[in-house]
């Protein structure tokens, strides 16, 4: 190729300054520029074969490049070129950052670090240790199982492995299931797919190639999905070396990324889809954290939730139990109804004075679910059926209540209501039913069948505020006093896209709660707060409460959630002080939320200790020969004359034999009683987890454990007094 040296007419200078030249023309390959004056003799000029003259004039300046502006976390913003990616711009500030760093941020939204960015955004550059980074580690780990999987077992069909909470799974399609005894295979081979450290790169398909390439590897599921896919949606392609996967991202930068902290943990059945019209997969869980301290952590965690597991412990305490023909819905026993009947007490002290405790029918026709709403978006989760013996009524179809807000609102509407009789609180222990698919539920956690501590709040848009935080008050009290005093967390959710009530009455709800939200810190050390925009009802904004077990896992149990629009569906008014007709704000409010899940948290928080007060059996008297019998009677009489649940245990077994088998019961207390016991009208107190006995007359042990079982409400309220 023939090279052409350019001449460039400046100014006439005599000495001229390659400064002068646009930076753009400096930066053209092949380029020299004379650095003598020139003139403006054309002739002497060199001209192109084509006769062509090159000069400055000639010249069309090159479109500068587009930028976009980027802002740093500390404010400070840059310009770059667009399209420039993640991974350019961390080099840039240092090769170690860029080493370090796994995945980027765009206005909040985790990315490929390797993606080009095209618009102004605020960015954020992620590194491993950091909390977003632990999604990504999961995600990574599931995609490396899955590899590890179709190189031992080829043929095997994957489909899809989603992060949930605490680790990942994913679900594989194979004649023969996988068992544990697979595990120690499967991680070796994670481990080696890990140590290659293979970049993952990603690669947008047309649909119909995708679909052929996994039709030829024989990967129906795969060509389902695809087909699932929004049409507008790209078909994504991540690589891992030469195996591939559909997925929609992101990743981090290469497997080797992943580390080692990482456990296979337990198999299952999972219908494809949740169907059971559909093939069987067999489902492999994992957990995956970026530090090996972290996983030793969680699965000391594990150990510990498996021996709290209420689902056993219920069995081992006779509390309650579950079966075939009743499926979701609990069999309680003596000992666990009477944890239930304490629990439901104690709710109704705490109600008492604030709120009006009600009662709707559990079955009602379904024009009120139709009115309600439930039957147009929740139909498929309630219970219905037509009734039976009358022909007048057989083609009626009735509902078993999924939620108590409509039964109230009829209450609500039983008579004229002035502005002067707001705030109503109506108070239920309610039984509703929901389905839930059979894989779904989980001993008390999740049932169809539960009592809800439901509380609704008619109320004026000016008693909101006031409202709230006198609930926020009752929930914060009410878990301090079953033990959970630690860190506790209330998220605010806010209006979600589609919603129904007015902008203005969204932007009260939510200023009023906001300023609750900062109420709410302000005077609780140990709470945190949380916004989670776009998650509210679409009915209104809500509170959600989380609290933290013995063992460090959060639960949420409490609610707060504003309802602009019940009401008005049922047409239920107040009359306003100017004389209109106005709807009321409908509050809907829970502590425990279902009793059932509560009572399986609270079993696993204590690990079957239940509190005296709880307690189902508050203190058994025992005793060492049959010479204490007469003596254990007349303790145990005098000790249930005075309000505790007491047992008694004349059995002719070792003494030691008896305290073991009633400290596997967890029995808080034993009395025990002898001979020497029934001479000096004492007895030897035992305590649960205690190796040590203490002797006291048997006056003042009862009095002690009197104390003791006294229900913290009711130890508040005395102290009030």
């Amino acid at each position: 190729m023939r090279r052409f040296s350019w001449n460039c007419r400046i100014a006439q200078a005599e000495s001229p300054d390659i400064s002068l030249v646009p930076a753009y023309l400096r930066s053209f390959a092949g380029v020299s520029l004379r650095r003598k004056a020139m003139t403006d003799q054309s002739k002497d000029q060199p001209k192109s074969e084509s006769g062509f003259q090159y000069s400055l004039s000639n010249l069309k300046p090159v479109t500068p490049a587009a930028k976009v502006t980027l802002t740093f976390p500390d404010g400070a913003q840059r310009q770059y070129d667009q399209s420039i990616t993640g991974l350019d711009i961390a080099k840039g500030i240092s090769p170690s950052l860029a080493k370090r760093t796994v995945a980027m941020a765009l206005d909040g939204v985790v990315a490929d670090l390797n993606d080009p960015i095209e618009a102004d955004a605020k960015l954020e550059l992620i590194s491993r240790d950091d909390p977003r980074a632990l999604e990504l580690i999961r995600h990574d780990c599931a995609h490396v199982l899955a590899e590890a999987v179709q190189t031992l077992w080829p043929g095997t069909q994957v489909t899809i492995g989603p992060v949930i909470e605490n680790g990942f799974y994913y679900d594989f399609f194979r004649n023969e299931p996988f068992t544990p005894e697979d595990f120690a295979a499967i991680e070796k081979k994670m481990r080696e797919i890990i140590a290659r450290d293979k970049p993952f790169t990603k690669e947008v398909w047309d649909r119909e190639k995708t679909k052929q390439v996994f039709r030829d590897k024989g990967e129906a599921f795969k060509v389902e999905l695809v087909d699932a896919i929004p049409g507008t949606e790209p078909i994504k392609i991540y690589y891992q070396g030469d195996w591939f996967d559909l997925c929609r991202g992101p990743h981090m930068t290469s497997t080797g990324k992943v580390g080692n902290a990482f456990k296979l943990m337990k198999v299952a059945g999972a219908y494809w889809r949740g169907d059971s019209n559909n093939p069987m997969l067999t489902r492999i869980y994992g957990t995956a954290f970026a530090k090996q301290e972290d996983l030793d952590a969680y699965l000391k965690q594990i150990e510990e939730a498996e021996k709290r597991d209420h689902r056993k412990l219920g069995r081992e305490l006779d509390l309650f139990h579950f079966q075939e023909e009743g499926p979701g819905v609990v069999f309680w026993h003596a000992k666990g109804w009477t944890v239930f009947q304490q629990l439901i007490a104690y709710m109704r002290r705490r109600l008492t004075g604030d709120y009006s405790e009600v009662n709707a029918p559990q079955i009602l026709d379904k024009s009120l679910w139709e009115t309600s709403g439930h039957w147009g978006w929740y139909r498929e989760n309630m219970f219905a059926a037509q009734s039976a013996g009358d022909e007048a009524e057989d083609k009626r179809w009735f509902a078993l209540k999924p939620m108590n807000c409509p039964g109230h609102v009829q209450i609500f509407k039983h008579g004229l209501k002035s502005y002067r009789d707001l705030p109503l609180r109506l108070a239920e222990f309610g039984v509703v039913h929901r389905y839930e698919p059979s894989g779904a539920m989980h001993g008390l956690m999740r049932v169809r069948g539960f009592t809800q501590d439901d509380a609704h709040i008619f109320c004026t848009e000016d008693q909101l505020a006031e409202e709230c935080l006198k609930i926020n008050e009752l929930i914060l009290s009410t878990y301090a006093d079953f033990g959970f005093t630690g860190d506790l967390t209330v998220k605010l959710s806010t209006r979600p896209d589609k919603r129904v009530g007015t902008d203005e009455m969204w932007d009260h709800a939510e200023r009023v709660m906001a300023t609750v939200l900062r109420e709410i810190q302000s005077q609780n050390n140990h709470i945190k707060t949380e916004i989670n925009p776009g998650e509210g009802a679409f009915y209104g904004p809500k509170f959600e409460y989380v609290l933290r077990d013995a063992i460090g896992r959060d639960w949420q149990c409490g609610t707060t959630q504003v309802d602009f629009n019940l009401p008005e569906r049922f047409g239920a008014f107040y009359i306003d002080h100017d004389g209109g007709k106005k709807p009321p704000v409908m509050v809907h409010r829970a502590i425990c939320g279902s009793m059932e899940r509560y009572i399986g948290i609270l079993i696993e928080h204590y690990a079957g200790n239940f509190p005296l007060w709880l307690s189902p059996v508050q203190a058994v008297v025992t005793t060492i020969t049959s010479e204490g019998d007469e003596y254990a009677k007349v303790v145990m009489e005098q000790a249930r004359r005075a309000g505790l649940r007491v047992e008694i245990d004349l059995r002719n077994e070792k003494i030691n034999y008896k305290v073991r088998e009633h400290s596997l019961a967890k029995i808080p207390a034993l009395l025990v009683v002898g001979k020497k016991e029934a001479e000096t009208h004492s007895v030897s107190v035992r305590r649960l987890g205690s190796d040590g006995q203490k002797v006291m007359t048997t006056e003042e042990a009862i009095a002690a454990l009197v104390d003791e079982a006294t229900p913290p409400d009711v130890k508040r309220v005395r102290g009030a007094v």
